[in-house]
């Protein structure tokens, strides 16, 4: 099964555009995990087994698992989603970006060490920089486009010259993805919910072509603005994701703490769906 078809029969069977996002922090763990050698994988699966019924998909971010020298707890929890929940696809964040042998060695990361049905990259470096990934047919290329963060407009909101017309560079990006670069069909985008008018004009642009938005929940992105900009006519199409507002909804609640994550990823659904 490819990427797409995972994440399509993911909406279907969960009715979810929510995308966990496993970013574990330690130091918010609850005093149970302190100390322990296998912390962050055990939070993790905490917080997989409490919501895998209510989401589309989950997102490991690979610098949390990176920075604590934790990634065979990385590889162990995605090794446990495809175990347990084979129809829930892995979105490795790593937004990698690189040339030739160096994005080679990146695809096999992502695809052979880990697992992931589909892994964020960086586009700004060309489209040789992507094309190591599409050896690799079935997963998938979750692009960034129109980032969450303010400082995202710093380079992607400039205007650039396309065939003598100004465009914005995020435009530009997401019609060379669309139009050129998606030849396995498995591409997606990452439009940030911070910016729903760049969402919407990115949807109209792209079709179909799935959306990976951050930036609801802490970020504040506001959920009827970002369902109403990025939704397809079938109602689905996106990957709303959350990450700190569920996985530390329940950071004083001890080892109870992924009953709350729960309720909150149900919350967080819920208000997705009211506006599909």
């Amino acid at each position: 099964m490819t990427f797409i078809e995972k994440l399509t029969a993911a909406w279907q069977k969960n009715n979810s555009l929510l995308c966990v996002g496993l970013d574990p922090a330690i130091g918010r763990f609850p005093v149970h995990l302190q100390g322990k050698p296998d912390a962050i994988y055990a939070f993790c699966k905490g917080i997989v087994d409490a919501t895998a019924d209510l989401v589309c998909a989950f997102k490991p971010q690979i610098a949390y698992f990176a920075a604590e020298k934790a990634e065979d707890q990385l590889e162990a929890i995605c090794a446990y989603i495809h175990e347990q929940y084979p129809g829930i696809p892995v979105l490795l964040d790593g937004k990698r970006g690189d040339i030739g042998a160096t994005a080679t060695q990146y695809a096999r990361e992502a695809f052979e060490r880990f697992n992931a049905d589909a892994v964020t990259l960086s586009p700004y470096m060309g489209f040789d920089s992507i094309e190591p990934y599409f050896e690799y047919p079935d997963r998938g290329t979750i692009l960034l486009v129109r980032t969450s963060n303010p400082g995202g407009s710093d380079l992607q909101a400039l205007d650039v010259l396309v065939d003598g017309k100004a465009v914005p560079l995020y435009q530009h990006v997401a019609r060379l993805v669309a139009q050129k670069w998606n030849s396995h069909g498995q591409c997606g985008l990452v439009v940030g919910a911070t910016y729903p008018a760049e969402i919407a004009a990115v949807r109209q642009i792209v079709g179909d072509m799935p959306l990976l938005v951050p930036g609801i929940g802490a970020q504040g992105g506001d959920i009827q603005a970002t369902v109403t900009a990025g939704k397809t006519t079938a109602g689905t199409g996106m990957m709303i994701n959350s990450s700190r507002a569920i996985l530390y909804a329940g950071e004083k609640e001890g080892e109870n703490y992924a009953a709350f994550s729960r309720e909150a990823a149900i919350k967080t659904r819920d208000a997705i769906n009211q506006y599909r």
